[in-house]
C-alpha cells in the first residue's frame, strides 16, 4: 500500500495500520458506473434528461456499481460519501442504500448502513485468514454515492483484479425491478448473480417508474457497445397500447444499429398471470415472433411464469417486485438464455 491517509473523515476502527484509498486510483476498476466529477452514474446526464424527469432523478442510483481488486489485507473497511439516500417501507437498507463484499466470487458479507444515514457511512468486514483474494464490492441500488475509498491494512499487497471472461457487458434496461427493487443486499439483484454465474460484465439501466423507450433513450441504447441486451420495461409501460407502440420499434432500431447483437426478451416477472399481463405478453410475443419470422436467430424470450418458475407466487415482496428468492429465480432463467445465446 502507498497510501497513508489519516484524514478525520475516515474511521479508524481501532486498527492503527489502515489505510484508505480512493477507487478511482490504481489498481482499482470500476464497473457499471463512471464517475463526472461530482458523483458515480450510469448514463449520461444529457441523456437522462432528455428522456423524462424520474430517469434525470435516478441516473446516479449507483445499482449495477463495482469496484473489483486484488489484496492480501485480512480486513477491507469502506467510507461512502452519498446522497439521495434510498429508503422506502419495502425495501430493505441494505440494499438500496447498502454495499456488499465478495472474495473470489464468494458472499462475504454487507456494509450494513445505518437508517439514519444522511450522508454516507463507514463500514469494515474481516476474513478469517489473511490471503491474497479477489475481492468485488457492490454498490447500493437506490442511493447516490459521490466517492467511495476502500480501507485496508497499510502494508497489504493490492494489485487490480483479472478481467472479465466476458468483458463487454450485458446490457439491461428497464423497471424499478431491473434496477435491483427490492433485492435485500446489491448482490442478489438478478444481474449480480447472472454476473457471477457467468463472470461477465454489465451495465444496469432499470430505472424506477421511468422505462418508457423513448426515443432519447433508444438513440442512445443503440450506440453501446455490449454483448447482449435485455429489456423488460413492461411494468412502467402506462398500457399495453403504449408497449405495443414501442416495444418493437425498440427493437428494429437496435437491429438497424447491431444486426447481429444478442437480444433478450421479458414480460414482467410474475407468475400467476391476470387479464392485462396477458395482453401486455401478446405484445412482446408480437415483437418476438415478427423477428423470428423475418430470420432472427439472435433473439429469445422469457415469459412471467418462466422467470418466476422457482419462486411461484411467494416471489415477491408486494406482488410486484422480486424478493431474494424470486430474483434468484429470475437469474436462473436468465443466465440459461444468455448461455445459449452469447458465443462461448
Amino acid at each position: 500500500m502507498r497510501k497513508d491517509n489519516s484524514a478525520d473523515r475516515f474511521c479508524r476502527f481501532d486498527r492503527e495500520d489502515i489505510v484508505y484509498v480512493n477507487v478511482l486510483e490504481e489498481p482499482f476498476r470500476v464497473y457499471g458506473l463512471t464517475h463526472d466529477g461530482k458523483q458515480f452514474i450510469r448514463l449520461p446526464e444529457e441523456v437522462a434528461r432528455n428522456t423524462n424527469e424520474g430517469v434525470a432523478l435516478l441516473f446516479a442510483n449507483t445499482a449495477g456499481g463495482r469496484v473489483r481488486f486484488v489484496t492480501d489485507s485480512e480486513y477491507v473497511a469502506i467510507h461512502a460519501e452519498m446522497t439521495g439516500i434510498g429508503k422506502m417501507g419495502h425495501f430493505a437498507p441494505s440494499g438500496s442504500a447498502g454495499f456488499d463484499l465478495y472474495a473470489d466470487n464468494v458472499f462475504t458479507g454487507t456494509f450494513v448502513p445505518p437508517y439514519d444515514q444522511k450522508e454516507g457511512y463507514d463500514g469494515i468486514l474481516s476474513f478469517d485468514s489473511r490471503k491474497t483474494r479477489a475481492v468485488t464490492v457492490n454498490f447500493p441500488l437506490y442511493s447516490n454515492v459521490t466517492a467511495l475509498y476502500i480501507g485496508l491494512r497499510k502494508d497489504a499487497y493490492l494489485a487490480a483484479p483479472a478481467p472479465y471472461r466476458r468483458k463487454t457487458p450485458v446490457v439491461y434496461y428497464g423497471s424499478s425491478i431491473t434496477q435491483g427493487g427490492c433485492a435485500s443486499r446489491p448482490g442478489l439483484s438478478y444481474q449480480s448473480i447472472v454476473s457471477r454465474a457467468l463472470d461477465a460484465d454489465y451495465l444496469n439501466l432499470g430505472f424506477s417508474g421511468s422505462c418508457k423507450a423513448e426515443d432519447a433513450m433508444i438513440r442512445y441504447l443503440c450506440t453501446l457497445e455490449m454483448s447482449a441486451f435485455v429489456y423488460d420495461y413492461d411494468h412502467n409501460a402506462p398500457d399495453p397500447a403504449y408497449l405495443a407502440a414501442t416495444h418493437e420499434k425498440l427493437l428494429r432500431a437496435l437491429r438497424a444499429a447491431q444486426p447481429d447483437l444478442p437480444v433478450l426478451l421479458m414480460s414482467r416477472p410474475k407468475f400467476t398471470l391476470n387479464e392485462d399481463d396477458r395482453r401486455r405478453l401478446r405484445v412482446i410475443e408480437t415483437t418476438y415472433d415478427r423477428a423470428k419470422e423475418a430470420g432472427d436467430d439472435n433473439i429469445l424470450l422469457l415469459d412471467g411464469p418462466t422467470l418466476m418458475a422457482l419462486a411461484g407466487d411467494e416471489g415477491t415482496v408486494d406482488g410486484c417486485h422480486p424478493n431474494d428468492l424470486g430474483f434468484f429465480s429470475m437469474a436462473s432463467a436468465v443466465r440459461m438464455a444468455l448461455e445459449k445465446l452469447l458465443p462461448d
